[in-house]
This record gives C-alpha cells, sequence and structure tokens, in this order.
C-alpha cells in the first residue's frame, strides 16, 4: 500500500483506447484490469459501447421528436457523455428553446435527478435558466428524462476562442459575470466541477453591443449539500485540463476549485492556449508539480489576479465577493487603459492582409479555414507565429497567424519579403547562428525570430504555390514527424484552395 494507504484510480478514455492508472502523489503507475468492464464514451460525436475492441453507436439522433405533446426537437447543439441538447421549438408558447434529453438507458440516473434539482433550486441572470422537465418513452419503449432550459444565442467560449483574440475588456467581462455567477451558486452550496470553455455560453443579441455577457451552464457533475454525493470520495472529477490541484489528487473540493478552473480558462482566453494540455495522466501531474505560466506582456493587474485565482494552495485563492470585486476592479481598469471604441465581440474572427492586390486564383482562399490551419500549425511547435503565402506569377498573398504575446509588434513588421517559396522543407533551429538567417530582419528586428520550418504548398499538378511557416522567438528542433505533421496541415490548405477554385469556375460557368 502506498504512504497512508490511499490509491486513487483513474480511467482515462480515448476512440479505442482505455487506460487505467493509480496515483499515491507523485507516482502514475499502470494497473492490471482483473474483471471484464463496460465503459460509454464519445466517438465521432456521438456515445459509444466498448465491448472487447468493438465499438457500436448507441443511441440514435432524436430529431423530429415531439416530447410532452410540446417541444418538437430539431438539431442537435451539443453532445456530452450522458446526453445530448437539441435546438427545439416550445409549441405552447411559439419559442425556441434548448431540449437536454439524457440517453436512454445508459446515464446514472442518479446524476440526472442532481442535475435537475440544482438546475430547480437556482435563478440567476449569469445561469441558463430552467423552463420544465419530463420523461419522454422513444419508439423502442426505452424512458429517457430531458430537461427544458432557455436557449442562448450565441456561441461557447471554446467556439468563440477559435475565431481569434479578445479584448482585455472582453475577458474581464466574460470573467467578472462568471464571478457573479460562482458567488451565487456557492452563496448557495453548490460547486460546479466542471467550469470550462465549452461550459460558458455567450451571449449575442445582434445589436454589435460592446459588453460581454456570458452565461454558465452544465450542472451535470455539481455538487449540492443537500444532494448526495454521486462519486465516492477520492474518485477525481471534471475535465482534464481544468481540474484544480485538489480535484486532481482526489482531496475534497470548494468554491476555490471552481475558482482555479475559471483562473485557467480566463488564462486561455488571453494566450489562446490551454494551460495543461495532454491526456488526464500527463495533465493532472503537470498542475501538481507547477504553478501556470502567466505571460510577462499581461498587464499588472490581470497577471496578479490570475496569479491568485490560479494558487495551488485553495486558501489563497480569491472566492465569492473577494472575487467579484476582483473582476470589477479589473474591468474599470481595462476601460481606463482603453477609451476607443471596442470591435464587437462577435466580429468576424480574423482578417485578410494581402501584401499585393489578389489575383482570381487566390480570391478561392478559404479565410476561416486557413485561420484555423496557421493556429494549427503554431500550437504544433509551440510557437506564436504561423504564415501561410502563396505566390501567383508575380504576386504574393498571406495569411498570418499571431500569438498574443508578439501580435502588436509582429502586425507591423513585413514578413513577405524574408519568406521564399521551396521545393524542400527548410529547419532553422537557431537564427542567431545560422549562416542562412543571421542576417535576416525577421532575426535581427524587432521580432528576434530564433526557430523557424517551412513547408511547400504543392499543387495537384506538382507545381510549388507557395510555403506554411512557422516562426518562433525562442530556439527549436523539429523532427521528421514534426516536418510530416506540417506537410499534412500544406496538404489540406491547398486541398481547400483547389476545391474552391473548382467550385468558383463551375459557378462561373
Amino acid at each position: 500500500m502506498p504512504v497512508g494507504g490511499k490509491i486513487i484510480l483513474v480511467v482515462e478514455v480515448s476512440v479505442g483506447e482505455l487506460r487505467v492508472y493509480s496515483i499515491c502523489r507523485t507516482a502514475w503507475q499502470p494497473v492490471q484490469l482483473v474483471k471484464p468492464i463496460r465503459i460509454y464514451f464519445r466517438c465521432t460525436g456521438r456515445l459509444h459501447r466498448v465491448f472487447g475492441e468493438h465499438c457500436v453507436p448507441d443511441h440514435q439522433d432524436a430529431s423530429g421528436r415531439l416530447l410532452g405533446g410540446r417541444y418538437a426537437l430539431e438539431d442537435p447543439i451539443g453532445y456530452g457523455g450522458m446526453s445530448t441538447v437539441y435546438r427545439a421549438r416550445d409549441n405552447a408558447l411559439g419559442r425556441q428553446v434548448a431540449v437536454k434529453l439524457y440517453h436512454p438507458g445508459t446515464a446514472d440516473v442518479g446524476r440526472q435527478e442532481s442535475e435537475l434539482l440544482v438546475l430547480a433550486s437556482l435563478d440567476h441572470h449569469s445561469l441558463v435558466h430552467l423552463f420544465d422537465a419530463g420523461v419522454d418513452v422513444d419508439p423502442a419503449g426505452r424512458s429517457a428524462r430531458y430537461i427544458v432550459m432557455a436557449l442562448v444565442k450565441g456561441p461557447t467560449l471554446q467556439d468563440r476562442l477559435a475565431q481569434g483574440r479578445m479584448s482585455a475588456r472582453h475577458i474581464g467581462e466574460i470573467g467578472y459575470d462568471m464571478a457573479e455567477a460562482l458567488d451565487y451558486i456557492h452563496g448557495h452550496n453548490v460547486i460546479h466541477r466542471d467550469i470550462k470553455p465549452s461550459n460558458i455560453l455567450l451571449m449575442d443579441y445582434a445589436n454589435e453591443a460592446q459588453r460581454a455577457r456570458a452565461k454558465l451552464t452544465d450542472f451535470g457533475i455539481a455538487l449540492a449539500d443537500d444532494i448526495e454525493r454521486m462519486t465516492a470520495d477520492g474518485l477525481t472529477t471534471g475535465t482534464a485540463a481544468y481540474l484544480s490541484p485538489e480535484q486532481a489528487s482526489g482531496e475534497p473540493v470548494g468554491s476555490a476549485s471552481d475558482v482555479y478552473a475559471l483562473g485557467l480558462v480566463l488564462l486561455q482566453c488571453f494566450t489562446r492556449t490551454v494551460e495543461f494540455p495532454g491526456r488526464l495522466v500527463e495533465s493532472a501531474i503537470a498542475r501538481l508539480s507547477r504553478d501556470p505560466v502567466i505571460p510577462a506582456w499581461l498587464p499588472e493587474h490581470w497577471s496578479e489576479l490570475l496569479a491568485s485565482m490560479t494558487a495551488r494552495d485553495p486558501a489563497e485563492r480569491p472566492i465569492k465577493g473577494e472575487l467579484v470585486g476582483a473582476l470589477r476592479q479589473v474591468v474599470i481598469a481595462d476601460i481606463a487603459r482603453h477609451k476607443e471604441p471596442l470591435e464587437p465581440l462577435f466580429s468576424n474572427g480574423g482578417e485578410a492582409r494581402p501584401v499585393l492586390p489578389k489575383p482570381d486564383i487566390l480570391e478561392a482562399i478559404p479565410d476561416q479555414a486557413l485561420q484555423r490551419a496557421t493556429a494549427l500549425a503554431a500550437r504544433l511547435f509551440s510557437a506564436p507565429i504561423a504564415v501561410v503565402s502563396v505566390v501567383d506569377r508575380d504576386r504574393l498573398w498571406l495569411k498570418s497567424y499571431y500569438g498574443a504575446e508578439v501580435e502588436e509588434i509582429a502586425r507591423h513588421v513585413d514578413v513577405s519579403s524574408s519568406i521564399v517559396p521551396q521545393d524542400v522543407p527548410i529547419v532553422v533551429e537557431d537564427g542567431r547562428t545560422d549562416p542562412r538567417a543571421k542576417d535576416s530582419p525577421l532575426v535581427t528586428g524587432p521580432l528576434g525570430i530564433r526557430f523557424y520550418v517551412g513547408v511547400p504548398l504543392r499543387s495537384s499538378d506538382e507545381r510549388t504555390i507557395g510555403t506554411l511557416s512557422v516562426l518562433g522567438i525562442v530556439p527549436g528542433t523539429a523532427n521528421d514527424g514534426d516536418i510530416a505533421n506540417l506537410q499534412d496541415i500544406a496538404a489540406l490548405i491547398v486541398a481547400q484552395l483547389e476545391l474552391r477554385q473548382e467550385g468558383m469556375r463551375n459557378t462561373a460557368a
């Protein structure tokens, strides 16, 4: 037995793979399964069962069904391990609602009751409102509970982060709304335990309002004093990337655990990267061994607040009214720092920045797809800059991704003259010492680029039409696997370009 006689089992599931680990504070070791088990998990957006090596669908799309003689289900808008959320029409009141339909025969009935009781006891402007609940019988004769909630018109914070950077003021306003929500639920002795970007809904009033509004949703694993705990002591429950240290180590959780998770979410809003990525085990170990890295470029008021919210000691984190007050002051400070009008929160994420006029061949470039591709390429190397350059005859077009730490500088630097199409991959591990790069303005100038890797963009007829490049401000390396991954992203970019070109050609014809 480990010291203290305490072993925590962690079950980690991904598509086609199951791992079980034991932990005693610092040592994680795989353990042997001695009994057959059945586990449910999501695969390609649907709930599946695992029996041996087989993965089979376990529920059908309920779109088109009428629940309770009143709620007409339309399209699915969210998936979870226990349920699917549908957009629906309330025929009695003629309004759009969200219906969470639990999967028949697979969900934990106790947890369903827990979520329903928690939602029924809460009423706050920063929470999604509960309207109704009931039980439905599907065509196969299986019963399933459903709950009806207000339909929030707008993206999740996770979707918004994928679109591009947000202003510090908008981040503060979202944080303030969430702090008020936590202050309210903690005052009612409820702990959410699953604060993450996909559980934060942003209100889009379609009026270009500058003030960000957010609502907290999904109380499926919340704890309340008057509801029986659905998990045994010491069992880690929550989403790996946002677990507090006490959750990761199986210790009792409290309001400070939600504050820690919110701190990681707000940090991610600035950096647009997950602070503790990876599988459950790796992510849990990381937060038990270090504090989150707060970027040096953040304003002092943000650095101090995020550091206190993500302190490893729960007693050092601001909770309830203290957190609300701190985020209120942050919003006031950001308003005072930036007097100019803000761009709307839901404006088109990302801008095309042509260096020269686009020729016809380049008009087909899908902007949103390129933004995601460049962001993915940058994340692959943990670098702050990725650039797609496409050349047609004597014209050049660039699409750039800039991390927040270099964005203000990078937008004033012309990278086009230093990125020349090549027929083979190129890797510069340290621009200061590599003779190919040491005199480049990107190395000697304000960006101070040190690392570079670029692969050619090849058309279907094997012409080199451009380059996908990743640039870093610290020395780095790229192995064969890294280059192969970057080449795959480049191939996807070219495929998108050629597909759009063909579609435009057919439309014109």
